[in-house]
């Protein structure tokens, strides 16, 4: 019966400690961005990824809720960064330019 307890002592449990996928980003002007375009193939179809975005989930979900609304196509946020349906990095620039984010060269 001792040998049962002192192993128990030894272990813990790593399951119970993971870190938080919900971390908290710290929130940045839209002018302090520096943004840039990437297209991947996926199902044959051509989708365009801008990031990375300093901003909170709920800002972030708020801004590709507009711009999806604004351009009229379909997208998804994916940890910092936007995914749109199609190859339209030129659309989304502009939509972003007009809020003062600011891209790489």
């Amino acid at each position: 019966m001792k040998w049962e307890t002192s192993i128990q002592e030894g272990w813990t449990s790593t399951n119970k400690d993971k870190p938080s996928k919900t971390a908290e980003t710290t929130s940045k002007e839209p002018q302090q961005h520096q943004l840039y375009f990437s297209k991947e193939k996926r199902r044959g179809k051509v989708v365009t990824i801008v990031q990375p975005f300093h901003l909170s989930k709920a800002d972030l979900s708020t801004l590709l809720k507009i711009l999806k609304k604004k351009l009229g196509t379909g997208g998804t946020l994916k940890e910092n960064r936007l995914e749109f349906q199609g190859d339209t990095p030129t659309q989304i620039q502009a939509q972003l330019m007009l809020l003062d984010y600011s891209f790489k060269h």
